[in-house]
């Protein structure tokens, strides 16, 4: 059985945001040289992040109801209310991107 350490989720969380809100306390200066495939890298890995949750959470309730006896309800509660969790983050991270492009592309030059 899987121990959940509450303490680094929200670790991994904050690191998240942070990484969505773009650090956060950075000043309004020029982009940084590469900052854009820096960008696409941590968006896909935490697409691929949120993927392999759903399909761990999915494999393990999967597991529980054919009756696997090495699979707690606890575990597979925890492990989709984490996949759920993410996803969520996830689709309002992608609410606010496009927010972000629509609001550059109505802007007059």
């Amino acid at each position: 059985m899987s121990n959940v350490d509450v303490n680094q989720l929200l670790h991994q969380m904050r690191q998240m945001a942070a990484a969505a809100d773009g650090g956060g306390m950075r000043t309004r200066a020029a982009p940084e040289e590469g900052s854009g495939v820096a960008f696409e890298r941590i968006l896909g890995d935490s697409i691929r992040k949120v993927n392999e949750l759903q399909q761990n959470a999915t494999a393990m309730a999967t597991a529980f109801e054919k009756g696997d006896p090495n699979v707690d309800l606890a575990e597979v509660m925890v492990e989709l209310q984490k996949a759920s969790v993410s996803f969520t983050a996830m689709v309002e991270v992608r609410n606010k991107l496009l927010t972000a492009y629509q609001d550059v592309m109505n802007m007059q030059v």
